[in-house]
């Protein structure tokens, strides 16, 4: 298990501790520039000959340049002078990688937290993928702002793209992924380390140890968005973590799972994002109920 280091982001401790400094610094400029509502600034992080950025929970892309300028520049004009974003938790290098972020409330009327999968060429972003609970914003508003299910798009560019995550982060993410999809907790937790923290965001759910995540999973993984139905879309980060992304057929299209690594490959900390708002609530009380101790 690695110590933990932080690094100063816009008067905030962001944990850093497996990410490269270029890239942490790269993305705190992003997100300065997105706080200081300088269009300009922030579009010169994209590469403007490819870009793809979606908005996974509400089925949002953007597949060029110009027209993710012009959203950015609608948005930055609304947000009052009071309007942050900034990072907390940054995994990968300057390939690509996973960033957690959060969006104050005067952005979208409510506090926005998210995870930001990026993938960069020639020093600039080429690829952004955001995916958040709806119901950050209430269940509600989110079904408003979503595209309808038939026109929710069927990929986010990674094919175009392909991988460039380091080959044990892509190694472990799919044999992971393919044990969570099979149904069998028993081969997800054998890549665990033992002291692992296993966290759904969504959930706002938290375990500790590989023993009782397997219990967990045993319980819950024909409930759970991330288990049988899904399947692995793409990968980014480094040899130290990063995150797969992961699509399905069903209510949930898509979510984001982030891995942190040791140094022989184990995964030392999961944590899952996707659009809770979705799942029916029954189905939801049953899955936070089975992280109970019996």
């Amino acid at each position: 298990m690695s110590t933990a280091r932080t690094a100063r982001i816009m008067g905030r401790d962001v944990d850093v501790s497996r990410a490269a400094p270029d890239l942490v610094r790269f993305l705190a400029s992003y997100f300065e520039a997105k706080s200081a509502d300088d269009v300009d600034v922030l579009m010169g992080h994209f590469l403007p000959e490819s870009v793809t950025y979606t908005d996974a929970t509400l089925g949002w892309i953007f597949r060029d340049w110009q027209t993710l300028y012009d959203k950015f520049a609608e948005l930055l004009a609304a947000w009052p002078a009071e309007a942050v974003a900034w990072p907390t938790r940054i995994v990968g290098d300057f390939d690509s990688a996973v960033v957690f972020f959060t969006d104050s409330p005067e952005m979208f009327g409510r506090e926005l937290r998210a995870a930001g999968t990026v993938d960069f060429r020639e020093g600039k972003i080429v690829r952004w993928v955001d995916t958040w609970d709806g119901r950050s914003l209430t269940a509600e508003t989110a079904a408003s702002m979503r595209v309808p299910h038939d026109v929710y798009p069927a990929d986010f560019g990674e094919q175009k793209l392909g991988e460039k995550a380091a080959p044990v982060l892509r190694r472990t993410a799919r044999e992971f992924a393919a044990a969570l999809v099979a149904g069998d907790a028993a081969r997800a937790s054998s890549l665990l380390h033992e002291d692992v923290a296993f966290e759904d965001t969504s959930l706002h759910l938290l375990l500790e140890g590989r023993s009782r995540t397997r219990d967990f999973l045993d319980r819950t993984l024909a409930d759970l968005a991330y288990g049988p139905g899904s399947a692995l879309r793409h990968v980014v980060g480094s040899a130290q973590g990063g995150a797969y992304e992961w699509s399905t057929g069903g209510r949930v299209p898509a979510g984001v799972t982030a891995l942190e690594l040791d140094g022989d490959g184990t995964i030392t900390r999961v944590t899952s994002t996707w659009d809770a708002s979705l799942t029916p609530e029954t189905v939801l009380h049953r899955i936070q109920n089975a992280a109970i101790v019996p």
